[in-house]
C-alpha cells in the first residue's frame, strides 16, 4: 500500500512538472516575442506564480485560477496591448478546475470574481475600449469555456467508471443467479430421488413386513426382518429429512411437486387439452429408463413446451423423442413470431437467459447429457441428449444458450397446469434494473438504477450547461464585439492617404481620402493635446490591428477647411 501511494505521488509530481514546463514554454515564448519586456516582471514573476499555481491545482484549483488570473490582470496595465501569453495558463488551470471539482457553485463564483477583478482593473486604469473588449470577451472565454470542457470530461469519466462498476456488479449478480438456479435444480433432483427411491424403499419395507408374518420363519428370522424393516423405515425418514433441508427454493416452488409417475405423454395430453397446438412423435424402441433419466426427459419437454406457450402463443409446437440403444434424443421446436405477430398477439419475446434454462442445463449436465437451445430459421429449437445410464462428469460452468445476432432468446416458464416457476432476470442489465426472485417487490427502484439515473442526469445537465453557457455568452459578447470591430475598422486612415491630405484644402475635396467615420474612442492624452484655437479635431486610426494600440492621426478643421494635421503616438508621452 505504501509503495502504491509513493508511486501515485511520484506520478502526480511528474505530471505537474510536465504541465509547468509546457506553460513555462508559452511564457518564455511571449517574453522573447515582446519588443520591450522586463526580465523580472515579464518572465521570472510569471514562472514563479506558475510554479505555485500548478501544484495548487490538485488541492486548491480555485486558488490556482485566481493566481494566474492575477497575471492577466497585471497584463491589462501594459500600454501597448492587453493580450499576453498568460491566457493559455489561465485556460489550462480553468480546465483543471472543472475536471477536479464536482460542485458548480463555488467555481462559478471564482470565475465571476476573476472577471470582476479584470473589469475593475480596466476601470481603475481608465483603459482604452480595446482593453475593455479584451477583458469582457477573451478573458471570460478563457475562464468559462475550458471550465465547461473540464466538467464535461469529468462527467464522461465518472459515467464510464460507474458503467464499469455497474457492469462488474451485474456480472457478479448474474453468476449468483446462475449458481442459485443450479443449486435449486439440484435440490429438485434430490426431491425426485426421494420420490423414486423412497417409493422403492417403502415397497421393500412392506415386503419385509409381509415376510415377518410368514409361519415358516423362526423367531430369530422374524426378529431380523423386524430389525431390517425398522432400518429401512429409518433410512426413508432420514432421506426425507435430508431432502427437506436441501429442497428450500426462494418461493417454495421448483416444479418437482408433480406426481412421481407422471410421464411425458401425460404432460402433452394436458397441453393438448388446454388448447396448445402440439404435434409429437416417438421413434425407436423405448428402453427401460432409470427414474432420474425419465424425470430429466420430462423436465426438458416441460421447460421447452411452456417456454413456447409463453413466448409464442398459438404457434405450432413439434415434439420428437428418439430412442437409441444407449441414449435418447429429445427435440422440441416452435415457430418464433415476427415483430408484427408479437404485437398482434401481445407476446413479447424474452431476452437473455432465465433460471429455467440455467437449471435445465444443470440437470442435463448432472445426468451426463447435453442441451442446446438456439433459434433456427425462424424457429426456436431445444435439443437434449440423455444417456440411459447416468455418468459422473466434472462440473463445468453452465453453457449459455446460443443466440443468433438480432434474434430473441426465449425464457422457460412453467408448464400448463403446473405451479408457476420463479423466473430469473433475463439479462445482466435487467438483473439489476428489475427486482429479482430474491428481491421483495417494492415501489422503489433498486439502488443501482437510482445511481445510474443520477449519473446520467448529472451528465445531461453538464452537457446542457456546456451548450447553453456559450450561447448565452455569445448573445452578450458577439454583438458588442462585432460593433466594436466595425467601429475600429471603419475609422482607419491609411498612411498613404494621410500623406496626401494638404492643409488649407476644403473638406469636399478631401472627402474621397477620408474613411467613413472618425475614431470615437481616442485616449485622454490625445484629447488633451494642444490644438489650434477655434478648430474642431477628429481622430483616425493608422492601422487595422484590433488588439494592438496603433498611432492616431488628428485632423483639425476650421469650418470646412483643414487647418492642421498631426500624428499622436500610441504610447502616452
Amino acid at each position: 500500500m505504501l509503495h502504491a501511494r509513493t508511486t501515485s505521488a511520484g506520478s502526480a509530481r511528474a505530471a505537474d512538472a510536465a504541465l509547468w514546463a509546457a506553460l513555462a514554454a508559452t511564457t518564455g515564448y511571449g517574453f522573447h516575442d515582446a519588443a520591450t519586456a522586463s526580465l523580472t516582471t515579464d518572465l521570472l514573476l510569471p514562472l514563479a506564480v506558475l510554479a505555485v499555481a500548478v501544484p495548487w491545482s490538485r488541492h486548491r484549483p480555485a486558488a490556482a485560477v485566481v493566481l494566474v488570473n492575477g497575471l492577466c490582470a497585471v497584463g491589462l496595465a501594459d500600454p501597448a496591448t492587453p493580450g499576453n501569453t498568460h491566457v493559455l495558463p489561465l485556460a489550462a488551470l480553468s480546465f483543471l478546475l472543472g475536471s477536479r471539482v464536482a460542485a458548480a457553485r463555488s467555481p462559478l463564483l471564482v470565475l465571476a470574481g476573476c472577471s470582476a477583478v479584470n473589469l475593475a482593473t480596466c476601470a481603475v486604469l481608465r483603459a482604452h475600449p480595446v482593453w475593455w473588449f479584451y477583458a469582457m470577451s477573451v478573458l471570460p472565454a478563457a475562464l468559462l469555456l475550458p471550465w465547461l470542457m473540464g466538467r464535461h470530461w469529468r462527467g464522461r469519466r465518472q459515467l464510464v467508471r460507474e458503467g464499469w462498476r455497474l457492469a462488474r456488479s451485474l456480472e457478479d449478480r448474474h453468476h449468483l443467479v446462475a449458481e442459485r438456479a443450479r443449486l435449486t435444480e439440484r435440490a429438485g433432483i434430490a426431491a425426485d430421488m426421494h420420490d423414486s427411491l423412497g417409493h422403492a424403499l417403502s415397497l421393500v419395507a412392506l415386503r419385509a413386513g409381509a415376510l415377518e408374518l410368514s409361519p415358516d420363519l423362526t423367531d430369530r428370522d422374524r426378529a431380523d426382518l423386524a430389525e431390517l424393516r425398522g432400518t429401512i423405515a429409518d433410512a426413508v425418514e432420514q432421506l426425507r429429512d435430508t431432502v427437506a433441508v436441501l429442497h428450500d427454493p426462494p418461493d417454495g416452488n421448483t416444479g418437482a411437486g408433480l406426481p412421481v409417475n407422471d410421464t411425458v405423454e401425460d404432460l402433452l395430453s394436458r397441453a393438448v387439452a388446454s388448447g396448445v397446438p402440439v404435434r409429437w412423435e416417438r421413434r425407436g424402441a423405448e428402453s427401460p429408463l432409470s427414474p432420474l433419466i425419465a424425470r430429466g426427459m420430462y423436465r426438458v419437454v416441460q421447460e421447452a413446451l411452456t417456454n413456447a406457450v409463453k413466448h409464442a402463443p398459438g404457434c405450432p409446437i413439434s415434439v420428437r423423442i428418439t430412442h437409441e440403444p444407449s441414449r435418447t434424443h429429445v427435440s422440441v421446436m416452435n415457430t418464433v413470431p415476427s415483430a408484427g405477430g408479437s404485437a398482434r398477439t401481445g407476446a413479447r419475446p424474452g431476452r437473455g437467459v432465465g433460471r429455467g434454462l440455467i437449471g435445465l442445463h444443470e440437470r442435463v449436465a448432472v445426468l451426463g447429457g447435453s442441451l442446446r437451445t438456439e433459434p433456427d430459421a425462424g424457429r426456436f429449437h431445444v435439443t437434449a441428449v440423455l444417456p440411459h445410464q447416468t455418468t459422473t462428469r466434472p462440473r463445468t460452468p453452465t453453457p449459455e444458450p446460443m443466440t443468433a445476432p438480432g434474434k430473441p432468446t426465449q425464457e422457460p416458464v412453467t408448464a400448463p397446469g403446473t405451479p408457476s416457476r420463479a423466473q430469473a432476470p433475463a439479462s445482466p442489465s435487467e438483473a439489476t434494473l428489475t427486482p429479482g426472485p430474491d428481491t421483495p417487490s417494492a415501489p422503489f427502484p433498486p439502488e443501482s438504477a437510482k445511481r445510474l439515473a443520477s449519473v446520467r442526469g448529472e451528465a445531461r445537465r453538464r452537457s446542457a450547461v456546456a451548450f447553453v453557457a456559450p450561447v448565452v455568452a455569445a448573445v452578450f459578447f458577439v454583438p458588442s464585439a462585432a460593433y466594436l470591430a466595425w467601429q475600429l475598422t471603419t475609422s482607419v486612415l491609411p498612411p498613404s492617404h494621410f500623406d496626401e491630405l494638404s492643409v488649407g484644402r476644403p473638406r469636399a475635396e478631401l472627402a474621397p481620402l477620408l474613411p467613413a467615420r472618425a475614431y470615437p474612442y481616442p485616449p485622454d492624452h490625445a484629447r488633451s493635446a494642444p490644438r489650434p484655437p477655434g478648430t474642431r479635431c477628429e481622430f483616425y486610426r493608422s492601422g487595422r490591428d484590433l488588439l494592438g494600440d496603433v498611432d492616431l492621426y488628428r485632423l483639425c478643421w476650421s469650418g470646412d477647411t483643414l487647418s492642421a494635421k498631426d500624428t499622436l503616438r500610441a504610447r502616452r508621452p
